[in-house]
């Protein structure tokens, strides 16, 4: 993750929304081992950096993957100039769509690029990064949906979007260089200025929601910008007896996250689900063993639910 601002957030939680009654009775039920096998294959490829080699082997590897369930995958290229040689770097968001022809749709989202280097590890900051939970759980997790999009009742179209480049940085000096959410910039940028056919009502980021602790308290800065889409997911935990999703009078945590650019530029009302105490954040132990299939699919089976209950109209 990247440039957190360690501010408990003063807002009350005040619901603007109506919501749906939930039947929990129906939920679909991802499979937790086979979630947890995912994200082993994926931090078998190695870290996974914008542009590497370890990178292109996820594309490959995701591309069959989705391709298999009858997703329809694309990328989004883009290029960046590397912010320590300057030189032109192709990167690219991939996008899996569901349902391509209805024209409204909810996007669900994480990053799949790791960190260069572990940077805040105690002993080894230019180490190894795995990047399991992050980078790594969002990605496994939706590899897991995959099994479940064509039979979630929903009116939406759903589509999956892994951006590239969330955090593309580098150490100089005793500073860093690079810039944080390249990925979901240009997607958001490229939504506005070039608006597509279809429009997202809603949208959920996944980002660390692989811990085997895993502890979800809401975000300010998604209660700011998507009230609906954040009181609807914590209702839908409710209704589904998920205690992993906190109930609090307040907003815990103040994040900047890929759901910034999504809610400010593209104006798509996004809530980003993230465990901001994940105690192995950008270190050499945000390993697969710090992790669970369990959490994975306990998110899943919530982000499934909420779909089939968004109502016609959208949340």
């Amino acid at each position: 993750m990247s440039r957190w601002s360690y501010v408990l957030a003063g807002l009350l939680v005040a619901s603007t929304s109506v919501l749906p009654a939930i039947a929990a009775d129906t939920a679909p039920v991802p499979d937790a081992a086979r979630a947890y096998r995912y994200l082993q294959s994926v931090c078998r490829l190695g870290p996974r950096p914008s542009g590497s080699r370890g990178m292109k082997l996820q594309v490959r590897m995701l591309t069959s993957h989705f391709s298999r369930y009858r997703g329809r995958v694309r990328l989004q290229p883009f290029d960046i100039a590397h912010p320590l040689s300057g030189k032109s770097v192709r990167l690219a968001n991939l996008i899996v769509n569901w349902h391509p022809d209805r024209n409204r749709r909810v996007l669900i989202c994480c990053h799949y690029d790791t960190r260069p280097f572990p940077d805040r590890d105690p002993v080894n900051p230019r180490g190894r990064f795995l990047g399991a939970n992050d980078g790594g759980s969002g990605v496994a997790l939706l590899m897991e949906l995959a099994h479940h999009m064509r039979t979630t009742r929903t009116s939406f179209g759903v589509d999956f979007v892994f951006f590239d480049a969330e955090e593309f940085l580098f150490p100089r000096g005793n500073s860093t260089a690079g810039k944080f959410f390249l990925g979901s910039t240009h997607f958001a940028t490229r939504y506005r200025d070039k608006p597509p056919a279809h429009r997202y009502v809603a949208g959920v980021l996944l980002d660390m929601i692989g811990d085997r602790d895993l502890q979800l308290y809401v975000e300010r800065k998604s209660l700011r910008y998507a009230p609906k889409v954040t009181d609807g997911l914590w209702a839908t935990a409710r209704a589904l007896g998920v205690k992993q999703f906190y109930a609090s009078p307040r907003p815990k945590h103040d994040v900047d996250d890929d759901h910034v650019p999504l809610n400010r530029i593209a104006k798509i009302p996004t809530c980003d689900l993230i465990d901001f105490d994940y105690p192995h954040w950008h270190t050499t132990r945000d390993n697969v063993r710090a992790c669970s299939g369990k959490s994975l699919a306990v998110v899943g089976r919530v982000v499934l639910k909420w779909l089939e209950t968004l109502p016609a109209d959208g949340p």
